[in-house]
């Protein structure tokens, strides 16, 4: 088996390019950022210095660059200034990501706020409709599945189809799967035929080649729980023997690996990586 490709998350502090030394230096092969300060929705546009320096070292390192959409927007959002300030934060991210060369943008689908998942999901397609109209981007808008938590949207495989459903460029769209959501959201990853069933259903609805990225993640939340709480890659409810065999499955060794866990005295961003590594062996 080939060594998959595992990285986490990084900053950018004191510089964008500097979350490329930073993915180095913790061992990555893929590493996922936000290209500005993810708590405001104030940015520093981005130089062509800036662009050029990132896009050097990467070429340097050959590492994968993944971006993340920030906290605050809210794509399913029914106040209309929060909804409209969030399509011009996807639309932002989406052209920084084009000019830094990073080939793909995650976001996440959003919260309703009590309305329903329809009109939720609604707002989700026309942002993204919006947000994609622009014709010389080739950059892919990664959609990632929900905890479940309440009035979210895309906690479901169908949830998450009837959105592509009804976006118009539907080639520039796939999934970033994350496994602390999924296990949350109902969907059985430790055993054998739980891990089969959850492929065969998201094979079903969304398509498998729509997967390009995994948050490995596992969870301080039981199966169905709802709760979006990371923990250190086998020390959740997942553990090591679900890890082995998700990250031994084809549809998923074959994919950017991206650890979003904690960093605390029981593990660093270097441990969870080898974590990953030695479970996929």
């Amino acid at each position: 088996m080939a060594q998959v490709k595992v990285g986490v998350h990084v900053s950018i502090a004191g510089s964008i390019d500097l979350a490329v030394d930073r993915a180095k230096d913790a061992g990555c092969d893929v590493f996922q950022m936000f290209s500005r300060n993810p708590r405001g929705w104030g940015f520093r546009p981005l130089t062509d210095a800036d662009c050029t320096i990132f896009r050097q070292k990467i070429t340097t390192t050959g590492l994968l660059p993944v971006d993340h959409m920030p906290y605050l927007p809210n794509l399913a959002s029914p106040k209309s200034d929060i909804w409209e300030k969030s399509v011009q934060t996807l639309q932002a991210e989406l052209d920084r990501c084009g000019r830094l060369g990073i080939p793909c943008l995650v976001t996440h689908l959003g919260h309703h706020l009590g309305d329903g998942i329809a009109g939720g999901r609604a707002r989700v397609i026309k942002a993204v409709n919006m947000a994609l109209e622009s014709p010389d981007s080739n950059v892919m808008l990664l959609l990632e599945n929900t905890a479940g938590e309440k009035n979210s949207v895309g906690s479901s495989f169908e949830h998450i189809q009837g959105i592509i459903d009804g976006i118009e460029k539907s080639n520039r769209i796939g999934i970033c799967f994350d496994t602390c959501h999924a296990f949350a959201a109902g969907y059985e990853l430790r055993t054998e035929a739980g891990l089969a069933a959850t492929l065969a259903q998201l094979d079903e609805t969304v398509g498998i080649d729509r997967l390009k990225v995994i948050h490995a993640n596992d969870t301080k939340g039981d199966l169905g729980s709802g709760l979006d709480r990371h923990e250190h890659i086998g020390m959740g409810f997942i553990g090591e023997d679900g890890f082995r065999r998700i990250l031994h499955h084809p549809a998923f060794a074959r994919l950017p690996l991206i650890c979003e866990t904690p960093v605390d005295d029981r593990r660093d961003d270097r441990g969870n990586i080898q974590a990953v590594r030695n479970l996929a062996r």
